[in-house]
């Protein structure tokens, strides 16, 4: 006979199947991304992506400062534009922590919503059976029967949600009450104003856009946001073509800059004229003041102005005595003294030269630095101070073909050094000029330093959803300050008659219970006991 020890048979689990085990998978990884750990997790991992994009310069900001930092790095800097660092709200990886952020949230908040819905419609939790044990305890006896104790601590408890049941002995009644389902509700709009947040914040990347101009502040002709072509550089939403702009005119008049005594910018101001809506008709031109941070907003659109910059002027007169004037912006190289770079080519008078190829042999190229408030090295000059107190030039005079009329894109802050290698553009001057003065050329041509006027950088901005950004910050402080401030807790009474039934004299016992204690419950107990027990007896 042959006896089997079933003690040690081992009971193997049924073999899934494929799909099962890939439906187990992806049921496994929705519960782990849908958990309220995961979302903080990428709310953290969210805000250190977004470290590079306040330390690093940003394409969409400023492409110069980008192509000067890879090139002052061409190793690194390469290797951190493969990565997006200089793209960090537009890079992948950004874009996919965004998402996960957003899937998880929905996914935690959605079945916490039912929960919390659920346990609108439950009735508060029945009263323990030992009350002595709980953190807080009181026990009493009163005058008065037991419907009598219970109905007044019932209408005393009036925004809380209770319930009376009968006891387990004879004539017993039992109270439960419980309050601070809002603290519940504070975390839920919380987080939904957080996915608001994040859908506003969406919504405005996908349809806003943003152009920048840089406009001389001398009341000139200004610039229309006519087409993407009236903006020196423009960057349009995902799904926004650049048509479809709130139209609208602005006219710069004029600009001030205010300085501490070591240079520091204090603020900038400037005087603008703008048309939008029925003036472009009307061709009424309504006044106003902008500053940093104190935008126009027009038609759901925002007028910034965004910073400042030296515009040099300079007159060339030839020699049959026609003159040309041109002030060109020129781009700040130091941002604390704003000692600036740029170049301004002139083209000779029609009907001076026979020849096309005459006139581009003639043509006047004037480049070099602009210091707002002078201060000279020897022949070397530097800026001493950002205002524009006591202005020069340091500048090497070309002429020859400057290269406007060869097709290639030209830098509005440099030559093409190409073309002076060529000797198609020759050097023929290097002076430095304080506003007045003047040189001749060798070919009977004076050029002469005007002056400077300040330029100011304004950027029209629109983001439709920007006003549903803040509504959403607001809901989430007053979330979170629910959340934070209000405690759930739970009060229950039991109310036994002492003796027989006949008897006016009950015992009361009551017991409270709460999350934590260090928003004051015991204070609070002590004070509800008082209000329900103490005025009733003794």
């Amino acid at each position: 006979m042959t006896v089997t020890d079933h003690s040690e048979a081992t009971v193997r689990p049924p073999r899934q199947s494929p799909l099962g085990r890939a439906w187990a998978f992806v049921r496994n990884g929705w519960r782990g991304l849908t958990s309220m750990r995961t979302a903080l997790v990428l709310l953290f991992l969210l805000a250190l992506a977004a470290i590079p994009g306040a330390l690093l310069p940003q394409r969409s900001l400023n492409e110069q400062k980008v192509d000067k930092y890879i090139a002052d790095r061409p190793v690194l800097g390469q290797w951190m534009d493969r990565f997006e660092l200089f793209d960090v709200f537009s890079s992948f990886w950004f874009t996919a922590v965004y998402v996960l952020l957003f899937i998880s949230l929905v996914g935690c908040i959605l079945p916490r919503t039912v929960d919390h819905y659920r346990a609108l419609r439950t009735p508060p939790v029945r009263v323990p059976r030992n009350l002595a044990r709980l953190p807080h305890h009181h026990r009493v006896v009163v005058d008065g029967t037991v419907e009598e104790i219970t109905d007044r601590a019932r209408s005393r408890l009036r925004r809380w949600r209770t319930e009376v049941r009968p006891g387990e002995h004879p004539g017993e009644m039992t109270l439960s009450a419980e309050k601070g389902y809002i603290r519940e509700l504070g975390n839920l709009v919380f987080h939904l104003a957080l996915v608001g947040l994040l859908v506003a914040i969406a919504v405005g990347k996908l349809f806003g856009y943003e152009g920048n101009v840089i406009v001389v502040a001398d009341g000139g002709p200004g610039f229309c946001t006519t087409s993407p072509a009236a903006f020196d550089s423009f960057r349009a939403g995902n799904v926004n073509d650049g048509t479809g702009m709130t139209p609208m005119c602005v006219k710069v008049k004029n600009f001030r800059a205010d300085y501490l005594d070591n240079g520091q910018a204090e603020m900038f101001t400037s005087d603008i004229s703008y048309q939008a809506g029925a003036d472009l008709t009307e061709n009424t031109w309504r006044d106003t003041t902008i500053q940093v941070n104190h935008p126009l907003r027009v038609g759901g659109d925002r007028v910034y102005l965004q910073g400042h910059g030296y515009a040099p002027t300079f007159t060339v007169t030839f020699p049959n005595g026609e003159t040309r004037t041109e002030t060109m912006q020129w781009q700040p190289t130091d941002m604390s003294t704003f000692l600036s770079s740029g170049v301004l080519r002139i083209d000779p008078p029609g009907g001076m030269y026979s020849t096309d190829a005459e006139r581009r042999q003639n043509q006047i190229a004037i480049e070099g630095l602009f210091a707002p408030t002078a201060g000279f090295h020897g022949s070397l000059l530097t800026s001493v101070y950002p205002g524009m107190t006591d202005p020069a030039v340091a500048v090497d005079i070309y002429r020859g073909d400057t290269g406007l009329d060869t097709g290639r894109p030209q830098s509005i802050f440099a030559l093409d050094q190409e073309m002076v290698r060529q000797g198609r553009l020759a050097k023929e001057a290097r002076v430095n000029l304080r506003p007045g003065e003047s040189t001749t050329l060798p070919s009977g041509a004076e050029v002469r330093f005007d002056g400077a006027k300040e330029f100011a950088n304004i950027q029209v901005s629109h983001d439709p959803a920007q006003q549903w950004v803040l509504v959403s910050a607001v809901v989430m402080m007053a979330g979170l300050l629910v959340s934070l401030l209000v405690t759930r807790r739970r009060v229950w009474l039991r109310v036994t008659p002492e003796g027989t039934v006949d008897q006016r004299r009950v015992v009361v016992e009551m017991g409270g219970l709460a999350r934590t204690d260090q928003a004051g419950w015991g204070g609070e107990f002590d004070r509800l006991r008082q209000r329900l027990l103490d005025a009733s007896g003794r």
